[in-house]
């Protein structure tokens, strides 16, 4: 019996595989510490499967507290140990411009002030010690910031670090003596790879966020054995899943830890389907968020950035906008309709939730074109108020002179194209074309805007989980248990030998086996290659004991895929290797739970015009616009010219007629 839970911007979802079944809930999410709103989830799911707590074998989280706290930089007071002189990499960062064309537009303000940053007096060459760790000053700063008040966390990031961690370690030790009660994080341990301003910002990231970490990780594991629970196991921002502690250490490894459940089951139940290559777009309450899943995997990258700082760190490829049930649509300046990125949440919510919110969102829009039911609660037992979302909508059409339903059926197109310029992002601009992939839509509203998104980019083919309300949480429990390793060897000519490059290899190998206590796991490498004297590289995906040649064609043909062309007489550089030690996932359950099927009808708008839609429940088949289906925790519009049914695990597979 597995239990995952995700925490998300309006709800906190629950999924319990058990007996061969999947028992799905959902819980208003608790701000204020979102350990409420998981248990609330998880004892209404533990009540309709009719279990106990103690009969659950493992429990699997998704989280945002990490997200938040760095979005918003309510952070742990953090103080930097850099080598002498480089104290400043975090703020002088790459010296590009946050926007090219914004001028006044700027960096997000460094984690760690001047005041608490330290210049260690050492230095490490690539070949080892050029300068010795003196102790006794160092030593002698800690002790001074030591007396700082509030400083809970202290990263360390020294030069070649990342190749020769011993003065990182002594460091570290030195810290653990003085200021024990203090978190430490070292560059090495953290994100062991070349560029110092990106290890650099990626361990103060880290130092930040863990002590917020461990303090939430450590509440809700109390809270979880009080109720009988096993201790929580997290998901990472890779799409892997590990254990509390690791997660308290390494904070910076959770910050995509929601956003990385939902893609890693969306690409499994795209595979299961029938379309291992598609676009997954995730649109809850708060934001949407969109990913690639190739050959049934989550696309993955070895860094990126999070609220304008960067992480070097293996993440799941997410691009995010500001597009949620709960977003808030106004007028700008000019007098055009705007939808976001600011979002109602779930207290107060849309008008619509009758609790006190008064502002017109897409939730309110939907609900007067029809697409929801007004006498029908939404998952987690919200009631809707139709009056409440015409009033909202009505005062918003007064001020940009439009006809209330005019103003919804804008509400939902202004959304629904914001969601397409995202996949955009991650697909036509990086020469993909999304009318080769299956569009799978879910979250609570994904399958509400699914038709129109795909419409927009002339995708021709849906796919909607049954479960797509929850599958963030089915898919924390689809996620492998991993860990993902790096390690920058920056080899070329005669050094780059199938010898050396399977000692790193075998290195991580070992490292991630141990950490696991799986010495049974499987390895998988992939490897970051250019040509010397590039600034970037290419990933290519190989076997742990790759041969040289057969590398340098992969990265050939990658290149010239990716630049129009290949050079067989340039040298070749081996830049990092990326180990993934993993052990095999579980098998999702078919989430069709054979309900019976109901059949009504609905007016609903579509294309300017109201209409009589069928509503589909329970049990469905077969299915043609204009339709409406109702999902245990989603809805999906079908409009006139899409059809489809469903597959054997109640998955509905739409296609444009």
């Amino acid at each position: 019996m597995v239990l995952g839970v995700d925490v998300g911007g309006t709800f906190t979802d629950a999924v319990l595989l058990t007996d061969g079944r999947v028992v799905t809930a959902k819980a208003p999410t608790t701000a204020a510490d979102q350990s409420d709103g998981v248990l609330a989830a998880v004892e209404t799911a533990l009540e309709r499967a009719g279990t106990t707590a103690g009969e659950v074998d493992r429990f699997v989280h998704g989280m945002t507290v990490g997200t938040n706290a760095l979005l918003e930089g309510k952070v742990a007071a953090t103080a930097l140990l850099a080598s002498e002189g480089f104290t400043d990499l975090e703020e002088l960062g790459r010296q590009a411009r946050a926007e090219l064309y914004r001028l006044c537009a700027g960096h997000p303000p460094p984690l760690v002030p001047p005041g608490l940053r330290v210049g260690v007096r050492e230095r490490m060459g690539p070949e080892g010690v050029l300068r010795p760790l003196d102790e006794r000053a160092l030593y002698g700063s800690i002790r001074a910031l030591s007396h700082s008040e509030g400083v809970e966390a202290f990263a360390v990031c020294l030069l070649w670090g990342f190749r020769h961690p011993e003065h990182e370690r002594r460091a570290a030790a030195i810290l653990e003596e003085e200021v024990p009660d203090a978190h430490v994080s070292t560059s090495h341990e953290t994100a062991g790879v070349f560029r110092e301003y990106e290890r650099a910002a990626t361990t103060i990231v880290d130092a930040a966020l863990s002590p917020l970490l461990r303090r939430y990780l450590e509440r809700l594991g109390e809270r979880a054995r009080d109720l009988g629970l096993p201790n929580p196991e997290v998901m990472l921002s890779g799409g892997g899943v590990a254990d509390a502690g690791t997660a308290a250490r390494h904070g910076s490894w959770t910050v995509l830890s929601g956003p990385a459940g939902g893609s890693v089951g969306a690409a499994r139940m795209a595979e299961r389907s029938g379309a291992p290559d598609a676009v997954c777009l995730d649109m809850g309450g708060t934001s949407c968020d969109v990913s690639l899943a190739e050959a049934g995997s989550v696309k993955r990258t070895g860094g990126r950035e999070v609220g304008g700082r960067a992480l070097a760190l293996p993440m799941v490829d997410v691009h995010t906008v500001g597009a949620g049930g709960g977003s808030v649509a106004w007028a700008d300046a000019g007098g055009a309709l705007r939808v976001g990125p600011r979002s109602a949440g779930a207290d107060p919510g849309p008008a619509c939730y009758g609790r006190g919110g008064f502002e017109p969102t897409v939730t309110d829009a939907n609900l007067v074109l029809g697409y929801l039911d007004r006498g029908s609660p939404l998952a987690g037992g919200v009631e809707l108020d139709l009056g409440a979302a015409r009033r909202a909508l009505a005062d918003l059409g007064g001020r940009l002179e439009l006809e209330l339903e005019a103003v919804a059926a804008g509400i939902a197109r202004v959304a629904s194209a914001e969601m397409a310029r995202a996949v955009r992002v991650v697909t036509v601009e990086r020469g993909i074309d999304p009318r080769d992939l299956a569009l799978v839509a879910f979250g609570g509203a994904g399958p509400l805007h699914a038709a129109a998104i795909a419409d927009e980019l002339g995708m021709r083919r849906i796919v909607v989980p049954r479960a797509s309300g929850v599958l963030s949480a089915l898919g924390l429990v689809a996620g492998e248990r991993r860990r993902d390793l790096v390690e920058s060897v920056l080899l070329a000519g005669g050094d780059l030998t199938e010898e050396a490059v399977g000692a790193s290899v075998a290195r991580l190998a070992a490292r991630g086996r141990e950490e696991l206590h799986a010495p049974e796991a499987e390895v998988r490498a992939s490897y970051d290659l250019r040509y010397a004297g590039q600034a970037f590289e290419l990933t290519i995906a190989e076997a742990p004991e790759p041969d040289p040649g057969r590398l340098r064609r992969a990265f050939e043909s990658a290149h010239e895929e990716r630049y129009g062309y290949a050079d067989s007489h340039a040298d070749l550089e081996l830049v990092t290797v990326r180990v993934t030690v993993a052990e095999p996932a579980a098998d999702l359950i078919p989430g069709n739970d054979g309900a019976a099927a109901e059949e009504t009808t609905r007016s609903a708008l579509f294309d300017g015009r109201r209409m009589e839609a069928k509503v589909l429940g329970g049990a469905i088949s077969r299915v043609s616009g204009p339709a409406i289906c109702e999902l245990p925790e989603a809805t999906l519009v079908v409009p006139p010219g899409w059809s489809g049914g469903a597959d054997v695990d109640g998955t509905i597979v739409l296609e444009r007629g």
